[in-house]
């Protein structure tokens, strides 16, 4: 009944004007139930609204359109909560009048779909009597026949509502012995009669040149809507196949889909079935339709609908289904061998489909010699596919194997050998194209045989060559990214030996010595083999076998003495501890029992022995571990600490406290030194160019890593630690780290119960530790505030106003991370408050002793933050008003309505300080009230706020302008601009005509856009500005108080999406082009090809190279370079008449380096100066055409002239240019010692 009054409400508030008439209807129909002291039941709703049926509808017309329509609308609302009896014994009064509406040719498309939805009620409610009535006769067949005509009706929704009714009304069969409806049949027949007439008239069109009839898509869809229902009858199953199959041969890929959905709904209404009987018919009928090898059209949906259909057969039937497997894969994988393409890819994903859907996980665990022989017939099968008869569709083969592999797991051992030796020699072959797709091939066959296997088919061949056999370092990649829950025992004792004989070739070749290029490689194959070592470490098979003392011995010492492989050796031990964790976590199957598949055939039971056998080793493991992580560089020390978390997750209770109490005493011993440091120690520790911080913070955050797993019985030494270092302002970073060890402790249960006892002594040790905190802790001494909050008791709630003003001032700090956690323990406190409790305000520090006890509230939290406005910093008010922002927000909805009504008059108040910072704060307050306080909250209060907010609109600095904008931009949209407009003054109100202007522009834009159909470009727009305003703010407080740009700015914000703007001319779109050489073409799948694509049109080559001008020479032979008017008119034997002089196109690099505006000069004493003198106007110019020639000249004599009384160089760096001497004569000058021939 909810649903129904929620409906009634609905039309009781219309929204639309078409709504009016049915709000109208019900109320009259609610009052006559009022005078006749009805209740209101759906019963007598229905009673109502039929007697109106009969004025509005007679068997033979509409006699009220509007009438009729609100009526039927309202019988759909009602019939669904009538009872059945009811809606059965008033079917045939019902139906006479609905006939009307059903069949008249002017008949509405609201009015049809609700007297489908009414006749769809009367069906479901009919029982197996009434449909025994013939369709001659008014009964519920006639009915269904009407539903199949509309299910064919033009208009779409009419059609689709007709559909969704059949389909419903199929679904709910009355009670009887048969699982079908009685209708089914003939909605069925119906349907296919009416698909086969249509396709033939279809393809009469078709030869005639026409197009396809549209009909036919609708009638397939209804087809589709009967055969949801699930009761298709088997008798109709091979001519709905054949119909289908020939539809989807006719190459439309509408028609193909529509018969691929029909095929899609037969098969999903087979699912529940019992034995699959009626699935198998249906599918031997879709095999004996196997269209031609050669057909291109139809072998695609004919492929898809044997792939879906054997999908719905085994989860009907999966060992039946299983069985059939190779029969099925041997006729589909003949069609690999077609020349069409479309054919080779529907043929592959039929193939994987088969395999992931065929071979059930369960078969994986029989060891039966008949699931044996099943998996070698289809492992020949596919490994015939690797023969050259199928050379063509190698690239669908490889994506055939990979899902083999997959499925099969460790059971393709042995039968897919042959498969992994043809595609690793194929590999190997240098000409080989497809080496991508045969690695991902081997990838998958490593995964599932395990390297042990694919090494012995295929050896790398590295350490002992086999002649004739090339070598296969490229493997090792390749094994690095695929090994997983194989034998660790393979690694060692094939791979560390491996790795042994090269490091030995290194060492022969002169370690430390200046590396060749054998060594290089002989080291990369090191690293490789290495790298392989955290995939072998991945829930190994034989790890307590394999792990012993030898083997983490060599470990410990590859740690000690090879840095570079550090990192593989800790991520290989967490591998070992997180792997068999995660198998302990997996959740049983549906019977309760473990799935042996999923868990990779490692039991619960040996998980836990693996970890068992690792904390045997643990001790040690994390002494080695420490020793590292103390020796090693801060930035390099996350993987460290991963992996010593895992290990002290299996810790043994003794070995774990040993330790930490080991850990703890050098913590003291390095904190006495730390202290009786001095200051030159102090000086001369900060120039140690190691980088290694002091070993006091090593230790500190080893007892932060440690903390989560300590046992409580050592929870008084970790608060001692926590006490010395807490206060120690000298050293910021400690103090730092000291802090995380709160919120650390916070991760587990036995921690949280040692906080809630702690509780008051650690609240009394961090009050006091307030004025020791520096900076650079603030924000981890913010978190550990917070996460104390939460264990704060009820009835003593002082730690809140003892630390609430450093949590406030904390909301202005410079450190994002600092503010947000500011904001975060502001938003704890005031939930603590919220719940209730006492605040003992006589502990708080600067409270008497004698302060009353308050309640905890809101209120009186609001009152706390509050007071900070009183502060005489402006900091401090500001700082207040952002606090009371963020929890006005967070409990806009819980505080008292008067409470946020004064203060919202408070701060208006403080919008006419002269103080900027406070004034900016303000701003963000009244912002988030605009947009988040009540309308009659806010509207009081314009007469006073908007003046007050249009003093800041002509004040510049610190983008206040943009501000006040943007918050009169919101009020305008909430409340109106008539409202702003009253209240704003008259020397502002042209802020507001710039805003109506802005936003009819804007609203003119978007119509003119709809009107041109660019409706695309502006759902781009759209979703252009979600998606950046999704991803721009982490909470909706941020996106409150930053976001909310104004619309001035939402086209420039557009343009900065990416997005260009439209003009009214029709901006040009951005065009891209592709940068090439001379010689090599660009390769697009190079990484690098990004920096050859450019935005501007690039300019051919021999358009960036100077013209070439023959070189001049002089009377005696030497080399002219210059312009000066003497040397240009004197002739060379070479010359043309044609030639340009060089100068005006540039000089010679030479001669700008010994004669240019950078040229060195000679001093006293002959020192060499540069001049470090700008260029000046001359060295700005830029090159001409010839036409401009003249004009250019004019303007350099012109400049020549001014030039002459000023210093510098005489009218610039053409006339020094003018000046200038030969090279020849340049050459001479220089050579002489005496430098009094120069200028």
């Amino acid at each position: 009944m909810s649903s129904l009054e929620e409906k009634l409400e609905k039309i009781r508030a219309p929204k639309q004007k078409n709504q009016q008439q049915v709000a109208v209807v019900l109320n009259a129909v609610e009052d006559i139930l009022r005078e006749q002291n009805t209740e209101f039941a759906p019963t007598a709703y229905f009673a109502a609204l039929l007697s109106l049926l009969q004025q509005s509808i007679s068997p033979s017309t509409i006699l009220n359109k509007d009438l009729a329509s609100s009526t039927v609308y309202l019988l759909d609302v009602f019939t669904p909560h009538t009872p059945a009896p009811l809606l059965r014994a008033k079917f045939v009064t019902i139906l006479t009048h609905l006939a009307p509406a059903l069949t008249h040719h002017e008949a509405e498309a609201p009015l049809l779909r609700s007297s489908i939805g009414v006749l769809e009620s009367l069906l479901i409610a009919q029982d197996g009597p009434s449909w025994a009535v013939p369709q001659k006769e008014i009964g519920p067949r006639r009915a269904v026949a009407g539903l199949l005509s509309l299910g064919l009706d033009d208009r779409p929704k009419v059609r689709k509502r007709a559909q969704e009714a059949l389909t419903k009304v199929l679904k709910n069969a009355p009670p009887s012995p048969s699982l079908e409806h009685p209708a089914s049949d003939m909605c069925a027949g119906t349907t296919l009669t009416s698909v086969q007439e249509l396709l033939k008239v279809s393809e009469a069109q078709k030869k005639k040149g026409g197009e396809h009839d549209p009909r036919l898509i609708h009638s397939l869809q209804l087809v589709r809507a009967v055969a949801a229902a699930g009761t298709w009858p088997s008798k109709r199953t091979d001519g709905l196949c054949e119909t289908l199959l020939k539809i989807a041969k006719g190459g439309n890929e509408f028609m193909t889909m529509a018969a691929l959905g029909v095929f899609e709904e037969v098969f999903g209404g087979l699912v529940e079935e019992v034995g699959g009987g009626k699935l198998e018919t249906v599918l031997e009928a879709i095999q004996e339709l196997r269209p031609s090898h050669n057909d291109s059209q139809l072998l695609p949906p004919w492929l898809a609908v044997m792939a879906q259909g054997y999908e719905v057969y085994a989860h009907v039937s999966p060992d039946i289904a299983f069985t059939k497997l190779p029969a099925l894969l041997e006729p589909v994988s003949t069609f690999l061998q077609s020349s069409a393409e479309n054919i080779r890819t529907s043929a592959a994903q039929c193939l994987i489909s088969l395999i992931d859907s065929l071979i059930p996980d369960s078969v994986l665990l029989d060891i039966t010699r008949s699931t044996e022989t099943l998996f070698q017939n289809v492992a020949r099968i596919v490994t015939d596919l690797l023969t050259v008869r199928y050379q063509g569709a190698w690239m669908e083969v490889y994506e055939v194997l990979c899902s083999l592999f997959n499925k099969l797991r460790w059971r393709s051992n042995s039968v897919l050998n042959e498969a992994v030796k043809i595609v690793g020699d194929l590999r190997s072959n240098d000409g080989f194209q497809g080496k991508k797709q045969a690695d991902e091939v081997l990838a998958r066959a490593i995964h599932a045989m395990g390297p042990e296997v694919v090494l012995s088919i295929l050896p790398l061949g590295l350490a002992k060559p086999i002649p004739g056999q090339p070598g296969r370092a490229w493997m090792l990649p390749i094994l690095r990214d695929s090994i997983f829950n194989t034998k660790l025992g393979h690694f060692r004792q094939v791979m560390v030996p491996l790795s042994e004989a090269f490091f030995q070739k290194v060492v022969d070749f002169g370690e430390g010595k200046e590396k060749t290029v054998e060594i290089k490689i002989f080291e990369t194959l090191v690293g490789q083999i290495w790298d392989l070592l955290p995939s072998y470490c991945n829930l190994p098979t034989d790890l307590t076998e394999t792990f012993d003392q030898t083997f983490a011995e060599l470990l410990a010492n590859v740690l000690y003495q090879k840095v570079d492989l550090r990192s593989n050796i800790c991520k290989a031990l967490q591998n070992l501890v997180d792997s068999n964790k995660s198998i302990l976590e997996t959740e049983p199957d549906e019977d309760g029992e473990e799935d042996l598949v999923a868990q990779h055939q490692i039991s619960k039971k040996q998980a836990q022995k693996n970890l068992d056998h690792l904390a045997t080793f643990a001790g040690n493991m994390l002494a080695v571990l420490f020793n590292v992580y103390s020796s090693t560089l801060p930035s390099f020390r996350a993987f460290i600490l991963k992996c010593l978390n895992s290990f002290l997750s299996i810790t043994p209770h003794a070995e774990l406290m040993a330790t930490f109490s080991k850990v703890s005493t050098m913590l003291e011993s390095s904190l006495a030194e730390l202290t009786a440091q001095t200051q030159a120690d102090k000086q001369k520790s900060k120039k140690d160019q190691s980088g290694m911080p002091p070993m006091a913070h090593t230790l500190m955050d080893l007892v932060i890593t440690i903390t989560p797993y300590l046992p409580s019985d050592s929870y008084q030494t970790l608060f001692a630690i926590f006490n010395a270092t807490v206060d120690r302002d000298s050293d910021p970073q400690l103090q730092k780290k000291t802090y995380k060890v709160i919120p650390r402790l916070a991760e587990t249960e036995v921690g949280r119960a040692a906080l809630q006892s702690q509780n008051e002594a650690l609240q009394a040790l961090l009050i006091s530790s307030a004025a020791t905190a520096t900076p650079p802790a603030r924000r981890d001494r913010l978190v550990a505030l917070s996460t104390m909050v939460e264990f704060i008791p009820k009835d003593d709630l002082h730690f809140i106003p003892s630390v609430l003003s450093e949590v406030v001032i904390s909301a202005k700090e410079v450190n994002e991370k600092a503010r947000t956690a500011a904001f975060d323990i502001l938003v704890a406190m005031g939930e603590k408050m919220k719940e209730g409790g006492v605040v003992v305000n006589r502990k708080v520090a600067h409270m008497s002793d004698d302060a009353p006890d308050v309640p905890a509230t809101l209120e009186e939290y609001f009152t706390m933050v509050s007071a900070g406005l009183a502060g005489s910093a402006p900091h401090m008010v500001s700082a207040s008003i952002t606090a009371l922002t963020r929890i006005m927000w967070q409990f806009k909805d819980d505080v008292d309505q008067n409470m946020l009504s004064e203060l919202v008059v408070t701060l208006d108040l403080f919008l006419t300080s002269k103080n900027r910072e406070i004034v900016r704060s303000v701003l963000g307050f009244v912002k988030v009230c605009v947009i988040s306080l009540p309308k009659e909250m806010m509207e009081p209060r314009f007469k006073t706020l908007i003046p007050n907010l249009m003093v800041w609109s002509h004040e510049h600095k610190a983008h206040f302008k943009a501000k006040v904008k943007h918050i009169i931009e919101r009020l305008i949209r909430r409340f109106g601009i008539e409202i702003v407009d009253k209240y704003t003054p008259n020397e502002d109100k042209k802020l507001i005509a710039n805003i109506r202007k802005t936003r009819e522009r804007r609203k003119r834009k978007k119509d003119e856009a709809k009107a041109a159909n660019d409706d695309e470009d502006d759902s781009d727009d759209d979703a252009t500005k979600k998606h950046r305003r999704k991803n721009r703010f982490e909470n909706e407080f941020d996106d409150a108080l930053y976001g909310s740009e104004s619309e001035s700015e939402a086209e420039s914000d557009t343009e900065m999406a990416g997005v260009a703007p439209k003009n009214k001319r029709g901006a040009k779109k951005s065009q891209q082009f592709i940068v090439e050489g001379e010689d090599d073409p660009l390769d697009l799948l190079d990484q690098k090809s990004l920096a050859h694509i450019s935005t501007t049109r690039p300019q051919k080559a021999g358009a960036l190279k100077k013209k070439q001008t023959k070189a001049k020479y002089n009377e005696d032979g030497k080399l002219i370079l210059g312009d000066s008017d003497d040397e240009r008119s004197v002739p060379t034997a070479a010359a043309d008449d044609g030639d340009l002089d060089m100068s005006g196109a540039g000089v010679d690099a030479y001669v700008e380096a010994v004669s240019g505006k950078n040229a060195y000069t000679r001093g006293q004493k002959g020192k060499v100066k540069f001049s470090n003198k700008r260029a000046r106007e001359g060295d700005q110019e830029m090159e001409l055409d010839d036409d401009d020639a003249v004009e250019k000249t004019a303007f350099e004599e012109k400049k020549a002239r001014k030039s002459s009384g000023r210093g510098g160089r005489d009218g610039g760096f053409r006339k020094q240019m003018a000046r200038r001497k030969p090279l020849g004569q340049i050459r001479e000058g220089r050579a002489g010692k005496s430098n009094r021939g120069r200028r």
